[in-house]
């Protein structure tokens, strides 16, 4: 599977080309590869249940009252003070 090569400009103006797309590209500058862009596939599915998951966590932590986040805070330090 090889590369295909381009410039820095080209690879610029169509970077969202390139994110789709299924190959790596060399980018150059005056002819010299300086660097290499992998385009990535992703599952968008594990992402929206990962963005589900961490909005449920931020609602519970926003439902705490002023009691409970003084108490993490405190145990928070009290734990960063040991491991020293």
């Amino acid at each position: 599977m090889g590369a295909s090569k381009v410039g820095v400009r080209e690879f610029r103006a169509g970077l969202a080309d390139f994110v789709d797309a299924d190959e790596p590209v060399a980018v150059t500058r005056h002819g010299h590869t300086v660097g290499y862009f992998i385009p990535v596939k992703t599952d968008r599915a594990a992402d929206v249940a990962a963005l589900k998951a961490a909005g449920e966590k931020l609602d519970a932590l926003l439902a705490l009252t002023d009691d409970e986040v003084e108490a993490m805070v405190d145990d928070f330090k009290t734990r960063r003070k040991d491991r020293r």
